[in-house]
């Protein structure tokens, strides 16, 4: 693989998971507008694709809620084409502290380190990094994730970013950083996943607005619910003998399809 000109950032900060109705979301906002200024980019989709083990074991591991956990996924900032920037990124937490660290590089090349181990640079810290990992685990690609985010930033506190996620929706096939029209969607229109991420304590104004509306925080993964949701519709498969029975498969295509959501509410469970 050619070298490719390699940006590296790492980013440390605690975060945490707040699910909410859109009510919920334009009373916050209505609430902490005065508190927070829109984000550098106020609003943009998310492509993911997350990388494994051909078992799963990376986010099997996590779903236990070890201390210390770690994925790998390539991102770009909304529909990619020939000179949009992707980024190669390993998500650490250990305890409540989350760590990113990652590059910059074409999609072709990263997947090029994925699928075949090439080096992208040796002076590289964060690429070893990367490369180590991938060697370690034997990853392969495993789930596009894309989701609709609006974020915030504070006006005071410097260190406070605000998010709101919303249209969560994955796929399976045809793995790429491109929306065919076959992701398959884990909320509904009504669900919003606001997350909050600083380097310190929350400011005061914040968890005065948290505590009277009665937002708490909880575990929440993307990747880690699509996961289980799957792993228990296909369980659920298997137990059912009658055809009749049989759930929804797991995966539809067509725009706009749902996970099967009768037995799940992702988001407020």
């Amino acid at each position: 693989m050619k070298e490719t000109e390699v940006f590296e950032a790492t980013m440390m900060r605690v975060e945490h998971k707040y699910p909410m109705t859109r009510k919920q979301y334009e009373t916050f906002l209505e609430k902490a507008g005065k508190h927070l200024l829109p984000d550098f980019y106020p609003e943009y989709d998310l492509h993911n694709i997350y990388y494994d083990t051909e078992d799963s074991a990376m986010i099997v591991h996590c779903l236990k809620d070890p201390h210390y956990k770690e994925k790998l996924r390539l991102r770009t900032y909304g529909e990619p084409n020939a000179h949009t920037p992707c980024y190669l990124e390993i998500k650490r937490k250990c305890g409540p502290t989350g760590v990113k660290r990652r590059i910059s590089l074409s999609e072709n090349d990263a997947r090029e380190c994925v699928e075949h181990g090439a080096v992208i640079r040796e002076d590289s810290q964060i690429a070893r990094e990367i490369s180590y990992l991938i060697s370690r685990n034997r990853l392969k690609e495993k789930l596009f994730i894309a989701y609709h985010r609006v974020a915030f930033s504070g006006k005071e506190e410097k260190d406070l970013r605000i998010t709101f996620d919303t249209d969560i929706r994955f796929r399976l096939d045809d793995l790429s950083l491109h929306e065919t029209g076959g992701e398959t969607y884990i909320t509904e229109k009504d669900d919003v996943l606001m997350e909050i991420k600083v380097s310190g304590r929350y400011p005061l104004w914040l968890t005065e607005i948290l505590s009277e509306m009665k937002l708490y925080r909880r575990s929440f993964s993307k990747y880690g619910v699509i996961y289980t949701a799957l792993t228990k519709q296909a369980m659920d498969h298997e137990r059912t003998t009658d055809a009749a029975a049989v759930h929804q498969p797991i995966v539809n295509t067509g725009k706009g399809n749902r996970l099967c959501s009768h037995q799940y509410s992702l988001l407020h469970s």
